[in-house]
Protein backbone atom coordinates (compact mmCIF):
# COMPACT_ATOMS: atom_id res chain seq x y z
CA UNK A 1 0.00 0.00 0.00
CA UNK A 2 1.46 3.37 -1.00
CA UNK A 3 1.74 6.27 1.42
CA UNK A 4 -0.95 8.11 -0.54
CA UNK A 5 -3.53 5.33 0.00
CA UNK A 6 -2.57 4.28 3.54
CA UNK A 7 -5.33 5.15 6.05
CA UNK A 8 -4.77 8.15 8.25
CA UNK A 9 -3.69 7.22 11.77
CA UNK A 10 -3.86 8.88 15.16
CA UNK A 11 -1.34 8.84 18.01
CA UNK A 12 -2.00 9.77 21.63
CA UNK A 13 0.39 11.44 24.06
CA UNK A 14 0.80 9.13 27.05
CA UNK A 15 1.49 12.12 29.28
CA UNK A 16 -1.40 14.50 28.61
CA UNK A 17 -3.78 12.70 26.24
CA UNK A 18 -3.37 15.02 23.25
CA UNK A 19 -4.11 13.20 20.00
CA UNK A 20 -2.00 13.78 16.88
CA UNK A 21 -4.04 13.19 13.72
CA UNK A 22 -1.94 12.60 10.61
CA UNK A 23 -4.70 13.91 8.36
CA UNK A 24 -4.96 17.23 10.23
CA UNK A 25 -1.30 17.67 11.20
CA UNK A 26 -0.50 20.22 13.90
CA UNK A 27 -0.14 23.83 12.82
CA UNK A 28 0.99 24.95 16.29
CA UNK A 29 4.19 22.92 15.98
CA UNK A 30 4.75 23.36 12.25
CA UNK A 31 3.38 20.04 11.00
CA UNK A 32 1.35 20.42 7.81
CA UNK A 33 -1.86 18.42 7.26
CA UNK A 34 -0.97 14.99 5.93
CA UNK A 35 2.31 14.68 7.85
CA UNK A 36 2.82 11.00 8.64
CA UNK A 37 3.91 10.18 12.16
CA UNK A 38 7.08 8.44 10.98
CA UNK A 39 8.08 11.63 9.15
CA UNK A 40 7.96 13.75 12.30
CA UNK A 41 11.45 14.55 13.70
CA UNK A 42 12.37 12.56 16.81
CA UNK A 43 12.90 15.76 18.81
CA UNK A 44 9.42 17.08 17.99
CA UNK A 45 7.56 18.01 21.18
CA UNK A 46 3.92 17.64 22.15
CA UNK A 47 2.45 21.13 21.63
CA UNK A 48 0.49 20.80 24.86
CA UNK A 49 2.81 19.29 27.46
CA UNK A 50 6.27 19.20 25.83
CA UNK A 51 7.11 15.49 25.81
CA UNK A 52 8.82 14.11 22.70
CA UNK A 53 7.66 11.86 19.87
CA UNK A 54 8.73 8.69 21.72
CA UNK A 55 6.05 9.41 24.35
CA UNK A 56 3.25 8.97 21.79
CA UNK A 57 1.59 5.65 20.99
CA UNK A 58 -0.95 4.52 18.35
CA UNK A 59 -4.53 5.43 19.20
CA UNK A 60 -7.67 3.79 17.86
CA UNK A 61 -11.06 4.97 19.03
CA UNK A 62 -13.47 2.23 20.06
CA UNK A 63 -16.34 1.74 17.62
CA UNK A 64 -19.35 -0.29 18.65
CA UNK A 65 -20.54 -2.96 16.22
CA UNK A 66 -23.94 -2.07 14.78
CA UNK A 67 -25.52 -5.13 16.31
CA UNK A 68 -24.68 -4.07 19.87
CA UNK A 69 -25.49 -0.37 19.64
CA UNK A 70 -28.84 -0.95 21.36
CA UNK A 71 -27.09 -0.38 24.69
CA UNK A 72 -27.73 3.33 24.19
CA UNK A 73 -31.49 2.86 24.57
CA UNK A 74 -31.68 0.78 27.74
CA UNK A 75 -34.22 1.60 30.42
CA UNK A 76 -33.52 3.96 33.33
CA UNK A 77 -31.70 1.33 35.33
CA UNK A 78 -29.95 -0.20 32.36
CA UNK A 79 -31.74 -3.48 33.07
CA UNK A 80 -31.07 -6.38 30.75
CA UNK A 81 -30.81 -10.12 31.05
CA UNK A 82 -27.17 -9.59 32.04
CA UNK A 83 -27.98 -7.30 34.98
CA UNK A 84 -28.49 -3.65 35.81
CA UNK A 85 -25.38 -2.41 34.10
CA UNK A 86 -22.69 0.13 34.85
CA UNK A 87 -23.40 3.74 35.83
CA UNK A 88 -20.69 6.36 35.32
CA UNK A 89 -20.98 9.73 37.07
CA UNK A 90 -19.15 12.46 35.15
CA UNK A 91 -18.50 13.08 31.45
CA UNK A 92 -15.04 14.59 31.64
CA UNK A 93 -11.77 12.96 30.60
CA UNK A 94 -12.01 10.42 33.45
CA UNK A 95 -15.61 9.40 32.74
CA UNK A 96 -15.18 8.97 29.00
CA UNK A 97 -11.84 7.19 29.53
CA UNK A 98 -13.60 4.67 31.76
CA UNK A 99 -16.28 4.07 29.12
CA UNK A 100 -13.68 3.60 26.37
CA UNK A 101 -11.76 1.12 28.53
CA UNK A 102 -14.91 -0.85 29.33
CA UNK A 103 -15.93 -1.05 25.69
CA UNK A 104 -12.55 -2.47 24.75
CA UNK A 105 -13.37 -5.42 27.02
CA UNK A 106 -17.16 -5.69 26.72
CA UNK A 107 -19.27 -4.44 23.82
CA UNK A 108 -22.60 -5.43 25.37
CA UNK A 109 -22.74 -4.42 29.03
CA UNK A 110 -25.24 -1.54 29.45
CA UNK A 111 -23.62 1.75 30.40
CA UNK A 112 -25.46 4.83 31.65
CA UNK A 113 -23.53 8.07 32.05
CA UNK A 114 -24.77 10.89 34.29
CA UNK A 115 -23.36 14.38 33.86
CA UNK A 116 -24.26 17.89 34.97
CA UNK A 117 -22.94 19.32 31.68
CA UNK A 118 -23.65 18.75 27.98
CA UNK A 119 -21.26 15.80 27.83
CA UNK A 120 -19.24 16.87 24.78
CA UNK A 121 -15.70 15.49 24.75
CA UNK A 122 -12.89 18.04 24.93
CA UNK A 123 -9.34 18.05 26.27
CA UNK A 124 -9.40 20.08 29.46
CA UNK A 125 -5.65 20.97 29.55
CA UNK A 126 -6.15 22.96 26.34
CA UNK A 127 -8.32 25.50 28.17
CA UNK A 128 -5.27 27.21 29.66
CA UNK A 129 -3.58 27.79 26.28
CA UNK A 130 -6.56 28.20 23.93
CA UNK A 131 -7.13 31.96 24.03
CA UNK A 132 -3.72 32.97 22.70
CA UNK A 133 -3.99 30.38 19.95
CA UNK A 134 -7.31 31.81 18.77
CA UNK A 135 -9.21 28.59 19.43
CA UNK A 136 -12.99 28.86 19.36
CA UNK A 137 -15.18 26.71 21.66
CA UNK A 138 -16.27 24.54 18.74
CA UNK A 139 -12.66 23.78 17.82
CA UNK A 140 -11.98 22.51 21.35
CA UNK A 141 -14.69 19.85 21.12
CA UNK A 142 -13.13 16.61 19.91
CA UNK A 143 -16.38 14.67 19.72
CA UNK A 144 -19.94 15.71 20.42
CA UNK A 145 -21.89 13.92 23.13
CA UNK A 146 -24.31 12.61 20.51
CA UNK A 147 -21.52 11.12 18.40
CA UNK A 148 -19.71 9.66 21.43
CA UNK A 149 -22.79 7.96 22.86
CA UNK A 150 -23.69 6.54 19.46
CA UNK A 151 -20.17 5.25 18.86
CA UNK A 152 -19.80 3.71 22.33
CA UNK A 153 -23.37 2.55 22.87
CA UNK A 154 -23.96 4.63 25.99
CA UNK A 155 -27.13 6.10 27.46
CA UNK A 156 -26.28 9.67 28.45
CA UNK A 157 -28.26 11.76 30.94
CA UNK A 158 -27.11 15.37 30.50
CA UNK A 159 -27.81 18.33 32.80
CA UNK A 160 -28.45 15.77 35.53
CA UNK A 161 -27.23 16.05 39.11
CA UNK A 162 -26.57 13.32 41.67
CA UNK A 163 -28.44 13.94 44.92
CA UNK A 164 -27.84 10.72 46.84
CA UNK A 165 -26.34 7.24 46.88
CA UNK A 166 -27.32 4.08 48.76
CA UNK A 167 -24.56 1.50 48.26
CA UNK A 168 -26.41 -1.22 50.19
CA UNK A 169 -29.17 -1.32 47.57
CA UNK A 170 -27.02 -0.23 44.62
CA UNK A 171 -29.14 2.85 43.97
CA UNK A 172 -28.03 6.28 42.72
CA UNK A 173 -30.55 9.10 43.14
CA UNK A 174 -30.45 11.88 40.54
CA UNK A 175 -32.55 14.87 39.56
CA UNK A 176 -34.02 12.67 36.82
CA UNK A 177 -34.90 9.70 38.97
CA UNK A 178 -33.23 6.75 40.64
CA UNK A 179 -30.76 4.54 38.78
CA UNK A 180 -29.93 1.00 39.85
CA UNK A 181 -26.47 -0.26 39.09
CA UNK A 182 -24.37 -3.38 39.14
CA UNK A 183 -21.20 -1.27 39.32
CA UNK A 184 -20.87 2.45 39.91
CA UNK A 185 -17.92 4.52 38.67
CA UNK A 186 -17.48 7.96 40.20
CA UNK A 187 -15.63 10.34 37.86
CA UNK A 188 -17.19 13.64 38.84
CA UNK A 189 -13.94 15.60 39.04
CA UNK A 190 -13.29 18.48 41.40
CA UNK A 191 -14.54 22.06 41.53
CA UNK A 192 -12.56 25.30 41.95
CA UNK A 193 -11.97 26.37 45.52
CA UNK A 194 -13.46 29.80 46.16
CA UNK A 195 -11.89 31.97 48.89
CA UNK A 196 -14.54 33.22 51.29
CA UNK A 197 -13.55 36.83 50.62
CA UNK A 198 -14.49 36.64 46.93
CA UNK A 199 -18.07 36.84 45.71
CA UNK A 200 -18.65 33.99 43.21
CA UNK A 201 -20.97 36.18 41.13
CA UNK A 202 -18.09 38.59 40.38
CA UNK A 203 -15.39 36.01 39.61
CA UNK A 204 -14.71 33.50 36.87
CA UNK A 205 -13.56 29.91 37.45
CA UNK A 206 -12.01 28.30 34.38
CA UNK A 207 -12.54 24.60 35.11
CA UNK A 208 -14.68 23.44 32.21
CA UNK A 209 -15.52 24.30 28.63
CA UNK A 210 -18.76 26.07 29.51
CA UNK A 211 -17.05 28.46 31.94
CA UNK A 212 -14.16 29.10 29.56
CA UNK A 213 -16.61 29.83 26.73
CA UNK A 214 -18.51 32.43 28.75
CA UNK A 215 -15.28 34.13 29.78
CA UNK A 216 -14.02 34.15 26.19
CA UNK A 217 -17.21 35.90 25.08
CA UNK A 218 -16.83 38.54 27.79
CA UNK A 219 -13.20 39.21 26.94
CA UNK A 220 -13.96 39.47 23.22
CA UNK A 221 -16.90 41.78 23.81
CA UNK A 222 -15.24 44.13 26.27
CA UNK A 223 -15.25 47.88 25.80
CA UNK A 224 -11.48 48.25 25.58
CA UNK A 225 -10.05 48.01 22.08
CA UNK A 226 -6.54 47.17 23.28
CA UNK A 227 -7.48 44.18 25.43
CA UNK A 228 -9.18 43.82 28.78
CA UNK A 229 -7.73 44.13 32.28
CA UNK A 230 -7.70 40.67 33.86
CA UNK A 231 -6.83 39.96 37.49
CA UNK A 232 -6.00 36.35 38.32
CA UNK A 233 -6.07 35.31 41.96
CA UNK A 234 -3.76 32.36 42.55
CA UNK A 235 -0.33 31.72 41.01
CA UNK A 236 -0.35 27.95 40.95
CA UNK A 237 -0.06 25.92 37.75
CA UNK A 238 -3.42 26.95 36.29
CA UNK A 239 -3.05 30.58 37.36
CA UNK A 240 0.38 30.89 35.74
CA UNK A 241 -0.73 29.17 32.53
CA UNK A 242 -3.84 31.34 32.25
CA UNK A 243 -1.83 34.49 32.97
CA UNK A 244 0.52 33.76 30.08
CA UNK A 245 -2.33 32.72 27.78
CA UNK A 246 -4.33 35.91 28.43
CA UNK A 247 -1.25 38.12 28.09
CA UNK A 248 -0.28 36.55 24.77
CA UNK A 249 -3.86 37.11 23.61
CA UNK A 250 -3.41 40.85 24.16
CA UNK A 251 -4.92 41.41 27.60
CA UNK A 252 -3.38 43.27 30.55
CA UNK A 253 -2.84 40.69 33.29
CA UNK A 254 -2.21 41.04 37.02
CA UNK A 255 -1.35 37.78 38.80
CA UNK A 256 -1.87 37.81 42.58
CA UNK A 257 -0.75 35.26 45.17
CA UNK A 258 -0.28 35.03 48.91
CA UNK A 259 3.18 33.53 48.34
CA UNK A 260 6.11 35.81 47.46
CA UNK A 261 6.78 34.01 44.15
CA UNK A 262 4.68 32.02 41.65
CA UNK A 263 4.41 28.30 42.40
CA UNK A 264 6.38 28.77 45.63
CA UNK A 265 4.91 25.59 47.11
CA UNK A 266 6.43 23.42 44.37
CA UNK A 267 9.45 25.21 42.89
CA UNK A 268 12.80 26.15 44.43
CA UNK A 269 13.37 29.89 44.63
CA UNK A 270 15.80 29.98 41.68
CA UNK A 271 13.18 28.49 39.34
CA UNK A 272 10.28 30.54 40.72
CA UNK A 273 12.35 33.71 40.07
CA UNK A 274 12.90 32.63 36.46
CA UNK A 275 9.20 31.98 36.07
CA UNK A 276 8.31 35.40 37.45
CA UNK A 277 10.81 37.04 35.10
CA UNK A 278 9.51 35.08 32.11
CA UNK A 279 5.94 36.11 32.82
CA UNK A 280 7.04 39.73 33.25
CA UNK A 281 8.67 39.70 29.81
CA UNK A 282 5.30 39.03 28.18
CA UNK A 283 3.56 41.71 30.25
CA UNK A 284 2.23 39.85 33.30
CA UNK A 285 2.38 41.92 36.48
CA UNK A 286 2.98 39.65 39.47
CA UNK A 287 1.94 40.75 42.96
CA UNK A 288 3.33 38.36 45.55
CA UNK A 289 2.73 38.24 49.30
CA UNK A 290 -0.67 39.81 48.63
CA UNK A 291 -3.89 38.72 50.33
CA UNK A 292 -7.16 39.53 48.56
CA UNK A 293 -9.66 40.78 51.11
CA UNK A 294 -12.64 41.34 48.83
CA UNK A 295 -14.04 42.26 45.44
CA UNK A 296 -16.77 44.75 44.54
CA UNK A 297 -18.50 46.02 41.44
CA UNK A 298 -17.71 49.63 40.51
CA UNK A 299 -20.18 52.14 39.11
CA UNK A 300 -18.50 51.85 35.74
CA UNK A 301 -19.08 48.08 35.59
CA UNK A 302 -15.53 46.93 36.34
CA UNK A 303 -14.38 45.06 39.47
CA UNK A 304 -12.23 46.39 42.28
CA UNK A 305 -10.11 43.97 44.29
CA UNK A 306 -9.21 45.09 47.81
CA UNK A 307 -5.99 43.75 49.32
CA UNK A 308 -5.34 43.23 53.01
CA UNK A 309 -2.68 45.96 53.01
CA UNK A 310 -5.20 48.54 51.77
CA UNK A 311 -4.16 48.55 48.09
CA UNK A 312 -6.76 48.12 45.34
CA UNK A 313 -6.65 46.64 41.83
CA UNK A 314 -9.17 47.53 39.15
CA UNK A 315 -9.97 44.88 36.55
CA UNK A 316 -12.57 44.21 33.89
CA UNK A 317 -12.63 40.52 34.76
CA UNK A 318 -11.47 38.55 37.80
CA UNK A 319 -10.41 34.90 37.51
CA UNK A 320 -9.96 32.73 40.59
CA UNK A 321 -7.38 29.92 40.33
CA UNK A 322 -6.82 28.98 43.97
CA UNK A 323 -6.92 25.21 43.61
CA UNK A 324 -9.55 22.50 43.46
CA UNK A 325 -11.72 20.74 46.04
CA UNK A 326 -13.78 17.57 45.72
CA UNK A 327 -17.42 17.86 46.73
CA UNK A 328 -17.87 15.28 49.48
CA UNK A 329 -21.61 15.74 50.04
CA UNK A 330 -22.80 12.61 48.22
CA UNK A 331 -19.89 10.45 49.38
CA UNK A 332 -20.29 11.35 53.04
CA UNK A 333 -24.06 10.96 52.82
CA UNK A 334 -23.52 7.44 51.53
CA UNK A 335 -21.04 6.61 54.27
CA UNK A 336 -18.07 6.37 51.91
CA UNK A 337 -14.59 7.07 53.25
CA UNK A 338 -13.56 10.58 52.24
CA UNK A 339 -10.24 12.38 52.76
CA UNK A 340 -9.72 15.31 50.37
CA UNK A 341 -11.46 13.04 47.87
CA UNK A 342 -13.04 9.60 47.65
CA UNK A 343 -10.67 7.21 49.41
CA UNK A 344 -9.91 4.31 47.08
CA UNK A 345 -7.84 1.17 47.22
CA UNK A 346 -4.52 2.14 45.57
CA UNK A 347 -4.52 -0.98 43.36
CA UNK A 348 -8.18 -1.64 42.53
CA UNK A 349 -9.53 1.94 42.87
CA UNK A 350 -12.56 0.55 44.68
CA UNK A 351 -14.10 2.92 47.20
CA UNK A 352 -15.06 1.83 50.70
CA UNK A 353 -18.35 0.37 49.43
CA UNK A 354 -18.69 -2.78 47.36
CA UNK A 355 -19.05 -2.28 43.58
CA UNK A 356 -18.26 1.45 43.80
CA UNK A 357 -15.10 2.64 42.00
CA UNK A 358 -13.63 6.09 41.37
CA UNK A 359 -10.92 7.74 39.27
CA UNK A 360 -9.57 11.12 38.23
CA UNK A 361 -9.71 14.38 40.15
CA UNK A 362 -12.27 13.15 42.69
CA UNK A 363 -10.11 10.44 44.31
CA UNK A 364 -7.64 10.41 47.18
CA UNK A 365 -4.75 7.93 47.25
CA UNK A 366 -2.81 7.57 50.49
CA UNK A 367 -4.32 10.82 51.76
CA UNK A 368 -3.42 12.92 48.72
CA UNK A 369 -5.69 14.06 45.87
CA UNK A 370 -4.79 12.70 42.43
CA UNK A 371 -5.44 15.63 40.08
CA UNK A 372 -3.38 14.90 36.99
CA UNK A 373 -4.28 13.73 33.49
CA UNK A 374 -1.42 11.28 33.06
CA UNK A 375 -2.65 8.49 35.41
CA UNK A 376 -6.24 8.44 34.15
CA UNK A 377 -5.74 5.94 31.31
CA UNK A 378 -4.21 3.39 33.66
CA UNK A 379 -6.90 4.05 36.27
CA UNK A 380 -9.62 3.52 33.67
CA UNK A 381 -8.05 0.26 32.49
CA UNK A 382 -7.86 -1.14 36.03
CA UNK A 383 -11.49 -0.27 36.77
CA UNK A 384 -12.68 -1.64 33.41
CA UNK A 385 -11.09 -5.01 34.12
CA UNK A 386 -12.73 -5.12 37.54
CA UNK A 387 -16.28 -4.16 36.50
CA UNK A 388 -16.33 -6.44 33.44
CA UNK A 389 -15.10 -9.44 35.41
CA UNK A 390 -11.82 -9.79 33.56
CA UNK A 391 -9.67 -9.06 36.61
CA UNK A 392 -5.90 -9.13 36.52
CA UNK A 393 -5.23 -5.43 35.95
CA UNK A 394 -3.98 -3.40 38.89
CA UNK A 395 -3.33 0.31 39.15
CA UNK A 396 0.18 1.25 40.22
CA UNK A 397 0.13 4.75 41.64
CA UNK A 398 3.13 6.92 40.86
CA UNK A 399 3.59 10.64 41.20
CA UNK A 400 3.02 11.91 37.65
CA UNK A 401 5.41 14.11 35.75
CA UNK A 402 4.43 17.77 36.26
CA UNK A 403 4.64 19.99 33.18
CA UNK A 404 3.94 23.71 33.32
CA UNK A 405 2.69 24.89 29.92
CA UNK A 406 4.25 28.35 30.10
CA UNK A 407 6.13 28.98 26.86
CA UNK A 408 8.11 31.84 28.43
CA UNK A 409 9.69 29.39 30.91
CA UNK A 410 8.52 25.77 30.37
CA UNK A 411 9.05 23.65 33.46
CA UNK A 412 9.14 19.88 33.93
CA UNK A 413 9.30 18.19 37.34
CA UNK A 414 9.90 14.45 37.83
CA UNK A 415 9.49 12.75 41.18
CA UNK A 416 7.99 14.06 44.40
CA UNK A 417 9.59 17.27 45.71
CA UNK A 418 9.61 17.55 49.51
CA UNK A 419 9.71 20.68 51.64
CA UNK A 420 12.75 19.43 53.56
CA UNK A 421 14.69 18.28 50.48
CA UNK A 422 17.87 19.97 49.28
CA UNK A 423 17.87 21.36 45.74
CA UNK A 424 21.20 21.20 43.88
CA UNK A 425 22.05 22.83 40.55
CA UNK A 426 23.25 20.34 37.92
CA UNK A 427 23.40 22.62 34.89
CA UNK A 428 22.71 26.33 34.57
CA UNK A 429 22.76 28.78 31.67
CA UNK A 430 20.90 32.01 30.99
CA UNK A 431 18.05 30.07 29.34
CA UNK A 432 18.14 26.70 31.06
CA UNK A 433 18.28 25.35 34.60
CA UNK A 434 18.55 21.69 35.61
CA UNK A 435 18.26 20.83 39.31
CA UNK A 436 17.97 17.76 41.52
CA UNK A 437 16.42 17.49 44.95
CA UNK A 438 18.19 15.26 47.46
CA UNK A 439 16.84 13.81 50.70
CA UNK A 440 18.61 11.32 52.98
CA UNK A 441 21.31 10.80 50.35
CA UNK A 442 18.84 9.92 47.56
CA UNK A 443 17.61 11.91 44.55
CA UNK A 444 13.85 12.25 44.98
CA UNK A 445 13.06 14.79 42.24
CA UNK A 446 14.56 16.39 39.14
CA UNK A 447 13.56 19.67 37.56
CA UNK A 448 14.22 21.40 34.27
CA UNK A 449 13.28 24.99 33.48
CA UNK A 450 13.81 26.80 30.21
CA UNK A 451 13.57 26.38 26.48
CA UNK A 452 16.68 24.22 26.11
CA UNK A 453 15.53 21.45 28.42
CA UNK A 454 16.00 17.85 27.37
CA UNK A 455 13.94 14.81 28.41
CA UNK A 456 15.12 13.04 31.57
CA UNK A 457 13.95 9.59 32.55
CA UNK A 458 11.63 9.65 35.52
Amino acid sequence: MSAATKPWRQFICRACGLIYDEEKGDADSGLAPGTRFEDIPDDWECPLCGVVKADFEPYAAVTMPQATSSASTTSAGGATARGRGIVVVGAGIAGWSAVEAIRRLDADVPITMVTSCAGDRYHKPELSIALSRGMAPASLVRESAVDATRRLGVRLLTETFVVGLTPATHQLRTTRGTLRYTHLIMAMGARPAMPAALAPSLCWRVNDLAGWTRLQVRLAGGQRQDGQRVAIVGAGMIGCELAEDFARAGHTVTLIDVQPLPLSNMLPEAVALRLRAGLAQIGVRFMGASVVAGVAQTEGGSKRLSLADGATIDADEVVVATGLVTDGRVARGAGLAFDKGLVVDPQTLQASARDVYALGDCISVDGAPCRFIEPIAQQAAAIAHAVTGHGGARYEHRHPVVRLKTRSVPIVVHGTPMRDGEWRVIDETADFLHMQQWRDGVVIATLQAGTARQAIAA
